[in-house]
């Protein structure tokens, strides 16, 4: 792969926020850049601090957080588009080149959110009775709040909360099963900004307490080279087989992936290397984009940094993280499986050959150059799996990232590491004797390096950028948390998401009922149809929302609405959330809005429609596996009732189904496949995949056939002179 195939850095970051909307950010005058530039330092700088040396008074955090992260929307995004990619020049109408009101709505936001830490000594008093200045400043909160929403990620959540806010006023105005009593203007600022059931609510403090915190450790790790480490490894592992970058970016995604947690942000770093590559050795256009935007939004679903829905479910559920790591392996597994599986078919179809040992990096000068990368990441899981706060954990992984990056020396790189699980092993992690002098060690080292020479300075600045950037990834995020703590919020004031879940599970019942009018009662139960026509009509509703609003905000609004619902039929939470998360991340690569697909079509100068239509085939494993887990839930591992051969069958099942079902889709398995035989083994691929020995087994019956002509096909063309 020569430099001159390979999409610079970059222009990598331009795709990236060409089709993430929460990374478009307005060009700015030096001026007001090192403003903001700075701003963004001090709020990486400040979640740094609390995670190593304690958090504050929970109101007190959540409220300079947003102070920043709402406050800094308002300077980094502007209010229209067609201002978004031009520098304005300075007036005194727009100081610095940003509208005077747009400085206006940033002071006011910054006020409205310290307005409630600053009275919190009295708001016990305050709520159910609000004064007429907390009514006032809790309407500034709500407008500033929507506004920069708005700006950071779209329109549609801003619709969706500023429309159930008007249901929650007009309440007894509303037709039938929607009709409530109604709240006044008053209490519902009370409600959403005076309590921690609304905008101060767990979503915003998630995001304050721990993705924020992740995101800039994922920056960090890879500025200094750990996802290079990983991509290098990827093509150390996979490239020489046949298809091989395509087989590079599933591997490397999956790697990069549990650094990054962001599908766009993997589809443009690892498809830079893999897509011309993909193309280059003979696969279509579209087909190259659909496998990298596939693998890549696997980043939200494999462990062990994965999106920010992960760390919500920790408080939703109130489970450690751990567990939620341990329940994500398996399923995140699987996804990854299945499009290997449908790379494999396409590449044994079309006959393309891996990379020769020429074309690809030696594994023992990669990781001779790159292991101490691996320190960050292994000091953040040592910390974590040691039954420590996941905030802590990202802290030394944030310190371990700083050592690394501005030492270089394999010395002081495993000094550390060594210091660090010593004192993991003593319990003095949190003690500050201990770590003080190691934070305070990373800043000599930044100082010395700067100190030093150019190179060690660039390496310092590098560092700096990276707590500007991972800051830069989380302000639309924090925005957006805040705002699906209104959708909460008035879901909570009104009651409307049970009337939701009384709607969907009606309807599904009604299909059910209908199914059963055509099929005998004998084969199916109206409740086991009810059931599975609600998490049909569950996952339609994730995929369709998920088009328009980001992950984390599609996961916790259908939480709130859908998890009551799947309760109803005796699901385990746990379960129930990560149905809802597995659908609301395939939005990234389901038409009409698949942002993943789009970013690698544009790489790849593919039709992006058509690459969206490939890659949600590409992603069937992520389509079946939610289903697996809810019928057999043992593939979660931390479920009530584990026990190792429910889990040994479903997973063997859903393995041996995706193999089949991939064939099916590919027309090639050992050999090429007919038409009645692509139909048949797609057909027995669902009771396959269906969690239970017996069905499994019928599956494997149905497939037998063409199995077996398949391996004897393979004979005939491997024999001399046959085929």
């Amino acid at each position: 792969m020569t430099n001159a195939n390979l999409h610079t850095v970059t222009e990598s970051r331009s795709l990236e926020e060409k089709f993430d909307p929460e990374m478009r950010f307005r060009p700015l005058q030096p001026g007001v850049a090192w403003l903001v530039a700075g701003l963004l330092f001090a709020l990486s700088s400040f979640h740094y601090y609390t995670a190593g040396f304690g958090l504050l008074r929970e109101t007190t955090h959540r409220g300079i957080h947003m102070a920043f992260v709402v406050g800094l929307i308002f300077l980094v995004f502007a209010a229209r588009k067609v201002d978004q990619d031009r520098l304005a020049p300075s007036r005194w109408w727009r100081p610095g080149g940003i509208p005077l009101l747009d400085w206006i709505l940033a002071v006011a936001a910054v006020a409205a959110s310290l307005y409630v830490p600053w009275i919190f000594s009295e708001l016990a008093f305050r709520v159910g009775n609000p004064t007429p200045t907390d009514v006032l400043m809790g309407t500034l909160m709500i407008v500033t709040l929507i506004e920069a929403t708005r700006r950071g990620v779209g329109w549609p959540l801003p619709i969706i909360a500023t429309g159930l806010m008007v249901y929650a006023y007009f309440g007894p105005s509303m037709p039938g099963i929607f009709q409530h009593p109604g709240a006044s203007w008053s209490n519902i600022v009370n409600h959403l900004y005076l309590t921690s059931q609304g905008i101060y609510g767990i979503p915003l403090g998630v995001v304050a307490t721990y993705v924020f915190h992740y995101v800039l450790f994922g920056v960090l790790a890879t500025r200094i080279g750990l996802g290079k480490l990983f991509i290098d490894l990827a093509s150390c592992v996979a490239g020489r087989f046949a298809g091989g970058p395509a087989k590079i970016s599933i591997f490397g995604s999956a790697l990069f992936g549990m650094i990054s947690g962001s599908s766009i942000a993997n589809t443009v770093t690892v498809g830079s290397l893999t897509i011309p590559a993909m193309i280059r050795l003979g696969y279509p256009r579209h087909f190259a984009a659909a496998v990298e935007s596939t693998a890549s939004t696997g980043g939200q679903i494999t462990p062990p940094i994965m999106g920010a829905a992960a760390f919500l479910m920790v408080e939703f559920l109130g489970i450690a993280y751990t567990s939620v790591i341990l329940a994500a392996a398996v399923p995140a597994f699987m996804h990854f499986y299945g499009v290997f599986a449908q790379v494999h078919f396409e590449a044994k179809k079309a006959g393309l050959r891996g990379l020769t040992a020429a074309e690809l990096p030696n594994p023992l000068k990669v990781l001779r150059e790159g292991w101490q990368t691996l320190m960050p990441l292994a000091a953040l899981l040592t910390i974590l799996f040691s039954g420590y706060t996941p905030y802590l954990a990202a802290f030394w992984g944030i310190t371990a990232c700083m050592i690394v990056g501005l030492a270089r020396v394999p010395a002081i790189t495993v000094g550390y590491f060594v210091a660090l699980a010593m004192a993991v092993a003593f319990g003095v992690v949190t003690q500050l004797w201990f770590s003080v002098p190691m934070v305070l060690f990373a800043i000599g080292l930044g100082v010395a390096g700067w100190l030093r020479d150019d190179r060690h300075k660039a390496l310092v600045i590098d560092v700096a950028d990276g707590f500007v950037v991972g800051a830069k990834y989380a302000i639309s995020v924090g925005a957006a948390a805040a705002t699906v703590g209104i959708i909460i919020g008035i879901v909570t004031l009104t009651g409307v998401g049970f009337k939701i879940s009384y709607i969907v599970t009606s309807l599904a019942a009604q299909i059910g009922q209908g199914v059963l009018s055509v099929v005998p009662g004998e084969l199916l139960s109206d409740k086991g149809l009810t059931l599975f026509f609600t998490l049909v009509l569950t996952a339609i509703v994730c995929i369709l929302l998920g088009c328009g609003v980001p992950t984390t905000a599609n996961y916790i609004i259908m939480v709130t609405v859908a998890a009551p619902t799947l309760a109803l039929f005796g699901i385990e939470p746990v379960v129930a959330h990560f149905f809802v998360f597995y659908y609301g991340v395939l939005a990234d690569v389901t038409p009409p809005v698949a942002l993943a697909a789009y970013a690698g079509a544009s790489m790849a100068g593919a039709d992006p429609f058509r690459t969206g239509n490939t890659a949600f085939r590409l992603a069937l494993g992520k389509v079946l596996v939610p289903f697996v887990f809810v019928y057999g839930p043992a593939m979660l591992i931390v479920t009530q009732g584990f026990n190792w051969p429910d889990f040994l069958t479903t997973t063997a099942g859903c393995l041996i189904g995706i193999t089949l079902l991939s064939a099916a889709f590919a027309g090639y398995g050992l050999a090429p496949l007919a038409g009645w035989e692509r139909w048949l083994i797609g057909i027995a691929a669902l009771p396959t995949v269906a969690p239970g020995l017996t069905s499994s087994l019928a599956g494997v019956a149905l497939a037998s056939p063409v199995v077996l002509r398949q391996i004897l096909a393979m004979r005939r063309a491997a024999a001399p002179g046959l085929g």
